[in-house]
């Protein structure tokens, strides 16, 4: 008896479970598939929004880099043009003073009136130099 109603129970049960696999009506699988499609293409269209926000705003983080960049780009340029500036001045400067340097020693071949002839000019010479080093720094600087 026991076997008979375990035999019952199983042929029920298979009975039951393949109701389940019934196929549905055409209308009803289009209908499936039509929700299907549009859960889907509200889905894609929703990655699709996000994906854009997501690349505009790492657009706009690469945007604010390039103008950092720029921007430390453009003080750098500017500290070597001073740093040129200066060199340009001091290598000018120290041109000069070495020029005086070497037409004083020559105006010591001299005497009397001659040698201070010779080292007033040198003098003014000097004088010049300098203030066309001083003059090309403040053209560079402005």
């Amino acid at each position: 008896m026991r076997t008979l109603t375990m035999l019952m129970t199983t042929i029920g049960l298979v009975v039951v479970l393949n109701g389940c696999n019934k196929a549905e009506s055409p209308a009803d699988v289009q209908k499936g598939v039509t929700e299907a499609r549009q859960d889907a293409a509200t889905e894609v269209a929703q990655a699709q929004q996000d994906a854009a926000k997501d690349v505009q705003s790492e657009r706009a983080d690469v945007d604010k880099a390039m103008d950092n960049v720029n921007a430390k780009v453009v003080d750098e340029s500017k500290d070597v043009a001073d740093a040129q500036t200066k060199g340009n001045y001091d290598v000018a400067m120290a041109k000069a003073e070495g020029e005086h340097k070497v037409a004083i020693e020559k105006c010591e071949a001299m005497s009397g009136d001659a040698q201070k002839s010779c080292k007033d000019r040198a003098d003014a010479t000097l004088k010049v130099a300098k203030a066309n080093a001083e003059a090309m720094r403040a053209q560079r600087k402005s």
